[in-house]
């Protein structure tokens, strides 16, 4: 299929969910990012009950693909240089993803699954789980590839150190294998180990991008030095890979994505070869399986040292960046989505079985702060809220999603409902004065200013709104004495002090007059 095919039967992918932010807070991160897709990627997500979570390191985010009527919504969040994804399914639940694992640039996140805060998430009813930071993993910059979870021990590659290792709070990282050809660790990543599969529980193969045993040695042969490795015996399977990655034991096969040349296989134990499933427009990274479909990242890759002369590069002038749908008993495309700006490159593709619309936060103290999790002998003595107790963090998100969208009004709404649940809640009573003042509603939006600084008087952001408020009414030595106090609080708030300059130079002006 080539790119003017792809083209024809694309379908403009119209939904994007942002994260809720704050009126004080910076720009969100979360920004809509343009994708289209094929009628039927909608149709496989639905028919296998399923959604996908996608890492970008390149664009620092994470993506959630899920089926949204008939279209896909892709949702996005931002973490530092996301790399692999690790899926864990508990026995008590069947095979629904109950915890998520991330490799990021210095760290790895662990993301459970709470339920009971899915149904709280607007829409209300709409979202079957949610996924919240548990547990934050300082391994420093390690590069970290991929990783998997054994049972409930987690496996990563650390490819600066060309080692495999696992987590202890006392230390960054433990190594607990590296290739025999690697005769020490170094942190100048000698064979650039990628790839780890997980067959009958235990970590038992990788792959890298050479056989090497220097800092950087694998760069000299990246086209063809690529290896597949079984980890118990420590023998070589298979030499002469073109940038292999993501291998997977799936259905009694051993699969591997070799990048190079853009293409699914599958190892043949018999005759010790890689036979071709399909070859795709892209650098193929990130594979994972649900039934007969293999869910396959294609990057775009750039125009560099580190992938000049790859057989891919020769074979295709246009290359795509998105997610693919093969089927693998006989290799054909069956679905796609493609990312048509700011995302080229993607690591990781994993499925979440049995979740349809996920929600994923990176950093949510309002989530967080009404989220529990207790031991099941906790739970029994523990009294339950009756159905209809809502949350004041509920509708503190909702103001901020609806502020975000423009409708003001709502939010106004919404913010005062969090308030009649928790009249305590500060952050609301602030947004609430922010948008009051926005919408030139002063004496309330001053009324409503004061009994935050009331509440917390060194709060910079509500002296600095509060000065603007009273700028807005011409009452100017009010609104000097908010600015300065607001810098007094924050010596580099940088808002305020620019809105003391604009106050004083009107003062000069009108002297001058």
């Amino acid at each position: 299929m080539n790119a003017q095919q792809v083209e024809k039967i694309l379908k403009q992918d119209g939904s994007t969910m942002t994260q809720p932010n704050s009126p004080s807070s910076a720009p969100d991160a979360d920004a809509p990012l343009r994708s289209v897709h094929t009628n039927t990627f909608v149709q496989v997500l639905q028919q296998l009950g399923i959604s996908l979570v996608v890492s970008t390191y390149q664009a620092g985010k994470v993506v959630v693909m899920r089926a949204d009527g008939e279209s896909v919504n892709t949702h996005f969040r931002q973490f530092r240089k996301p790399m692999g994804i690790a899926v864990s399914r508990s026995a008590a639940s069947g095979q629904i993803t109950h915890r998520l694992a991330l490799g990021s640039g210095a760290a790895i996140w662990e993301l459970h699954n709470i339920p009971d805060t899915a149904q709280r998430i607007p829409p209300v009813g709409k979202h079957d789980a949610c996924f919240i930071p548990r547990a934050i993993h300082v391994t420093g910059d390690i590069d970290i590839h991929e990783i998997a979870w054994v049972e409930d021990e987690l496996w990563f590659v650390n490819t600066r150190f060309s080692c495999l290792c696992t987590l202890d709070k006392q230390y960054s990282f433990v190594p607990r294998w590296r290739p025999p050809f690697i005769s020490e660790y170094d942190l100048r990543d000698r064979c650039h180990l990628n790839g780890l599969a997980i067959r009958d529980g235990k970590p038992k193969y990788v792959t890298a991008l050479g056989e090497t045993d220097t800092p950087g040695g694998w760069r000299n042969d990246k086209a063809s030095g690529g290896i597949l490795m079984d980890i118990d015996s420590d023998e070589i399977l298979l030499r002469g890979l073109s940038m292999p990655h993501s291998p997977r034991w799936y259905d009694g096969k051993l699969w591997v994505l070799e990048s190079g040349r853009g293409s699914l296989s599958c190892w043949d134990g018999s005759s010790q070869a890689l036979v071709s499933i399909a070859t795709l427009p892209g650098f193929t990274r990130g594979l994972d399986f649900c039934g007969p479909y293999a869910f396959i990242g294609l990057s775009q890759i750039r125009e560099s040292a580190v992938f000049s002369g790859l057989p891919l590069t020769q074979r295709l002038t246009e290359r795509i960046c998105g997610v693919w749908v093969v089927d693998i008993r006989n290799g054909e495309t069956i679905a796609f989505l493609k990312f048509e700006e700011a995302v080229q490159e993607i690591f990781a593709v994993s499925v979440l079985p049995g979740i349809r619309f996920p929600e994923l936060t990176e950093w949510s103290p309002e989530l967080m702060g009404s989220s529990y999790v207790l031991p099941n002998e906790a739970l029994v003595n523990t009294v339950q809220p009756s159905a209809n107790w809502e949350f004041a963090e509920t509708y503190f998100t909702q103001g901020n999603g609806l502020h975000r969208q423009g409708k003001l009004s709502e939010a106004i709404a919404a913010f005062r409902k969090c308030l009649d649940l928790q009249p305590t809640y500060l952050p609301a009573r602030y947004n609430l004065g922010v948008i009051l003042g926005d919408l030139g509603q002063y004496e309330e939006a001053e009324t409503t200013l004061k009994q935050v600084i009331a509440a917390e008087a060194r709060h910079a952001e509500a002296c600095n709104s509060l000065g603007f408020v009273y700028s807005k009414q011409q009452r100017w030595e009010e609104a000097i004495a908010q600015y300065q106090r607001a810098i007094e609080i924050r010596p580099n708030f940088a808002n305020a002090q620019q809105n003391l300059r604009l106050i004083l130079a009107q003062q000069e002006n009108l002297k001058s007059v």
